[in-house]
């Protein structure tokens, strides 16, 4: 199988894991980045109230996505783009946890997404002082990128897993994660993260 997989990176707009206001994806075809996109979400209502350290972190605020897609309008497009990829992002249990709680403040089902940590691949791959997305990234050969920026992010993921395949010799990401001892999840595995953002 060739290595196919989405990277995903979400933005919240406070510290509850449904409170989604950015995503980015980036879709990986045989080792190479084929297609990015991203767009701002207006985050469930409930789930709306801007904190001003996540504002800090990814420079968001409400007045920017006033005029977004809600979530409920823009899952179709999130999962159209993604197809039935396995998610890659960067600590995967926020991201997939940020997925299935924005469907539950919302009343709809999470769709059924498996999911790979880059975070957890960086750590068996790399040898590094952090392995936070930038240090991890530019160990990738992915330099300066606009981290919190979830196109970025979800491209500087992309850029670790194929790395980590390339070095590791397996092409797809079943095999990377059996490779590396790293299970292969899906949201409802996932354990439900603070949001930080």
């Amino acid at each position: 199988m060739p290595l196919d997989f989405t990277a995903i990176d979400f933005e919240t707009a406070n510290s509850s894991p449904a409170s989604a206001c950015s995503v980015g994806l980036v879709r990986v075809r045989s080792g190479r980045v084929v297609a990015q996109t991203g767009w701002l979400i207006r985050p469930p209502a409930g789930h709306d109230e801007f904190n001003e350290w996540n504002t800090k972190i990814h420079g968001i605020r409400a007045h920017d996505v006033a005029n977004a897609t809600t979530w409920t309008q823009q899952l179709d497009r999130l999962c159209g783009f993604a197809g039935a990829d396995v998610l890659v992002a960067h600590n995967a249990g926020f991201d997939m946890n940020v997925l299935r709680r924005a469907c539950e403040a919302t009343g709809i089902d999470a769709p059924p997404y498996r999911s790979l940590c880059s975070l957890a691949v960086a750590r068996k791959t790399y040898d590094l002082d952090s392995y936070r997305l930038p240090k991890a990234a530019a160990a990738a050969g992915f330099g300066d990128f606009s981290h919190h920026d979830a196109l970025a992010d979800a491209r500087a993921c992309a850029q670790i897993v194929i790395d980590a395949a390339f070095r590791a010799a397996v092409d797809d990401v079943d095999a990377l994660g059996s490779a590396l001892s790293i299970r292969l999840t899906d949201p409802m595995a996932s354990v439900p993260a603070r949001a930080v953002a």
